[in-house]
């Protein structure tokens, strides 16, 4: 089920694939051992595991799962990432995906090769469900009643080959499957990462390998990538990603049950309810935006490097520094605008409450070599924000990053 959660406000304060890298060539030969908790199963080394999860072939299946995501944003953050559930509001998928970025949720899923896939949100009594079946691709909200609704010849007016401005599909943003998480985890190369077997394990009522993925570099806010992989198929049933502070998953996306065989075909079948509100997403397309999302405060304008933070790196040029867990990215804003900019168009008559909020939120002040700057922080992203005009963001601690910024100068 090719799935992922990394949309537009997502995105905003999502790590970068490539931290992490991870080399097959450079895989630690550990042998896994069954603990007293569980499964016994066969000896195997990471690689022959990262091999099995390659060689999976599984399209079809059924069942449950659950996200929780805890990256310990600014409360203003958070709100715009949706702390509640997901039914309520616009049906359109991007907000809808996006807000699993944030707090806890359950899904149902289902998958029958590429080209049908379906996810019901179940929070709350109400549900929001994505459905892709061929060529449509519906949203439908049960609380406000309202569908969205998408045919892939029209999303191709937004990129090439259907795909969206982020390069994705929008029939491939249908949640945040354990598989596809996975599949980002080990798609970067590299030789910063020790990868081992862990302890075995029972997920979903499923024996389980744990294949471990941990940061040789110092700085990283990453501890480790956990990722439980089904003994008998390689499809990953989970994935974990832990702080190097300790403490609950940053990440947690996992199966609570699951099922192989093949969905029934009525499961992606879908009608809009009499007198359901069906909003056409090509139709958005053509007005310049998608719902709310051309509503964004054009005073953010004034300092273009805070797009880093709000949805894209706007024109500023990008720079990546450093390698593995250790990226970070640095981007020069246009015109040499910084933070009092920012300061002094959130204080503008024009600006909405939420600008200043969000500049209040901006983390404490740091000064160095390369001059003085907030610090956003969350426990997996931190961000630089300089006074004169550069964002320096990435997956390493603050003092990583006021080290990195220092060096670039």
């Amino acid at each position: 089920m090719a799935t992922n959660t990394k949309t537009h406000k997502a995105a905003r304060y999502a790590v970068p694939v490539a931290v992490f890298g991870v080399a097959a060539a450079t895989i630690a030969m550990v042998p896994a051992f069954a603990n007293a908790g569980g499964p016994d199963l066969p000896k195997v080394t990471a690689q022959q595991l990262i091999e099995k999860i390659a060689a999976s072939d599984v399209q079809q299946l059924s069942g449950s799962a659950r996200i929780s995501t805890d990256l310990g944003l600014p409360t203003l953050a958070s709100g715009l990432l949706g702390g509640g559930g997901v039914a309520g509001g616009s049906a359109d998928p991007q907000d809808k995906v996006a807000q699993l970025a944030n707090g806890t949720h359950t899904f149902r899923v289902a998958a029958d090769g590429p080209d049908r896939q379906k996810l019901t949100f179940l929070d709350g009594k109400d549900e929001y469900s994505l459905i892709h079946n061929g060529t449509d691709v519906w949203g439908y909200d049960s609380q406000s009643k309202e569908a969205w609704h998408e045919k892939h010849d029209a999303a191709a007016a937004e990129g090439k080959d259907g795909q969206g401005k982020d390069g994705r599909k929008t029939a491939d943003r249908l949640g945040a499957s354990p598989q596809q998480l996975a599949q980002d985890v080990l798609k970067a190369a590299g030789t910063t990462t020790d990868v081992s077997v862990g302890d075995t394990a029972q997920v979903a009522g499923r024996d389980a390998y744990q294949l471990v993925l941990k940061p040789k570099q110092s700085g990283s806010t990453v501890g480790s990538v956990q990722i439980s992989v089904d003994a008998e198929n390689g499809v990953p049933l989970r994935v974990q990603l832990l702080s190097s502070q300790g403490g609950k998953p940053i990440v947690d996306a996992g199966f609570t049950k699951v099922d192989f065989a093949k969905p029934a075909a009525d499961v992606f079948a879908f009608t809009p309810p009499k007198g359901a509100k069906v909003t056409e997403g090509a139709a958005e397309a053509d007005k310049g935006g998608k719902g709310d999302h051309g509503k964004e405060w054009k005073g953010l304008d004034a300092f273009p490097g805070l797009g880093a933070l709000t949805g894209g790196a706007g024109d500023g040029d990008v720079k990546v520094l450093g390698e593995g867990w250790a990226t970070v990215a640095q981007i020069s804003v246009p015109g040499g605008k910084g933070l009092k900019d920012a300061e002094a168009a959130a204080n503008g008559k024009d600006a909405p409450k939420e600008a200043k909020q969000f500049i209040d939120s901006l983390g404490e002040k740091v000064n160095g070599t390369f001059g003085s700057g907030r610090v956003l922080s969350t426990r997996l992203v931190n961000a630089l924000i300089t006074d004169d005009g550069k964002v320096y963001v990435g997956a390493v601690t603050k003092d990583a990053l006021v080290k990195t910024a220092n060096a670039a100068k």
